[in-house]
């Protein structure tokens, strides 16, 4: 190991646990680690910084540009190009606005093709921004044909893992019919308290069933008594008895 493992390891460990505290220098030395195997890459980000002036003017900088800079290789301009592409891709797709679910008719047309075909149950969690932006879908678990179990700590590791700040959770019923059973509005309740606790709410849970589907959110569910809001009607005529 040579002195300079050492100090790439304290590096990126400081850099993930505060990437916004990072200089720019700092921050290019440590993607510069993926290129240059060894030695240190201090100096390197240092050149292109000097050389072009800030780190926006080193990702703009063409390739034949970047590699007239001492200790940048083909391999090192290629990097940086993919970084800038990724970057303008990132940013286009977290300000694209027809990700936005405003809706169950929305939330559902984004979570359908998850349960095309289905033969058994299936779980999905739909990850959100606190703007309604959507992150992404994560599938949590399977089940038989009458069942799937909703793993609580599934669910908080999806959302967790895409930085959520609301989720729906969907499910699908494989006997044709949405309508919400007493488990589901256990499980609703249930998940809703626990994902509160960590700062994350459940928005909506929706069954979907053939071309039918219900959103507990729109049947006037109240996610955190467990019960309908007055004057709501349950989907299957039932009141839920929330979980003790």
């Amino acid at each position: 190991m040579s002195i300079h493992d050492g100090h790439r390891a304290r590096t990126r460990e400081e850099f993930f646990a505060r990437p916004d505290s990072f200089p720019d220098h700092r921050a290019l030395e440590v993607l510069l680690y993926y290129v240059i195997p060894r030695g240190d890459t201090n100096p390197v980000a240092h050149n292109l910084m000097d050389r072009f002036g800030s780190l926006a003017g080193v990702l703009d900088a063409s390739p034949k540009e970047l590699v007239k800079v001492p200790g940048v290789g083909e391999q090192t301009a290629s990097l940086l190009k993919v970084v800038k592409e990724l970057s303008g891709r990132y940013v286009k797709a977290r300000s694209d606005w027809s990700n936005i679910i405003n809706s169950s008719t929305d939330a559902c047309a984004a979570l359908r093709p998850y349960f095309y075909g289905a033969t058994q149950e299936k779980v999905f969690l739909l990850c959100m921004d606190g703007k309604n932006k959507l992150l992404g879908v994560r599938h949590i678990s399977d089940g038989s044909v009458n069942a799937a179990e909703i793993a609580t700590r599934g669910v908080a590791e999806a959302a967790l893992s895409l930085n959520a700040s609301r989720v729906i959770l969907a499910h699908n019923h494989v006997s044709g019919l949405a309508f919400p059973s007493q488990e589901d509005w256990q499980t609703s309740t249930y998940l809703a308290h626990v994902l509160g606790a960590m700062g994350i709410e459940l928005w909506d849970h929706m069954i979907l069933a053939d071309d039918d589907a219900v959103s507990l959110r729109d049947s006037g569910f109240n996610f955190r008594t467990g019960k309908y809001d007055k004057g709501a009607a349950p989907a299957s005529g039932k009141q839920p008895v929330p979980e003790r």
